[in-house]
């Protein structure tokens, strides 16, 4: 299988091209292994806070107060801009209770694929170069998230 040689084909690509050029490729691998181990560094904090407020927001119990039709895609809406794995998790509730080609199976990969983990990404990648004001990144990253969330009802509703 060709996926299997991709990598280890870039790393002789970049050793063969270093070569060529005549730079310390060794040397090179150092600097941007301390620069990436000062990113993660510098990002952890903003990690644990979200891993943080993501656990103090579920296991509030806020989410189980929601009842009604679409009881179990709500709090994959609420979730989603802020964790990915916590919507994983109600995907896979969704896909056991319901089936994966029902039609809340349907809806929830929609959304899950359609949106994105907007305030995580602000905080991680904003975060870790020390931006604080995000102007209208959150804004238009949820509106983004908002239009996703309206099409997979829409295509879900047409198609399924």
């Amino acid at each position: 299988m060709l996926s299997n040689y991709i990598i280890p084909l870039i790393v002789i690509i970049i050793v063969f091209y270093g070569f060529i050029k005549k730079v310390d490729i060794y040397e090179c691998f150092l600097e941007g292994s301390v620069d990436g181990l000062k990113t993660v560094v510098s990002i952890i904090p903003v990690i644990l806070a979200m891993i943080l407020a993501v656990n103090i927001f579920i296991e509030s119990g806020i989410l189980n107060l929601i009842d009604g039709t679409f009881k179990d895609i709500v709090p994959m809406i609420v979730l989603r801009p802020i964790s990915g794995n916590a919507t994983m998790a109600y995907l896979s509730k969704i896909y056991q209770r319901y089936g994966v080609d029902s039609y809340f199976g349907n809806l929830a990969s929609i959304i899950q694929g359609a949106t994105d983990t907007t305030i995580y990404v602000l905080a991680l990648y904003f975060g870790s170069i020390g931006i604080k004001k995000t102007r209208y990144a959150l804004i238009g990253g949820l509106f983004a998230d908002i239009c996703g969330i309206i099409a997979a009802f829409v295509v879900v509703r047409i198609f399924f």
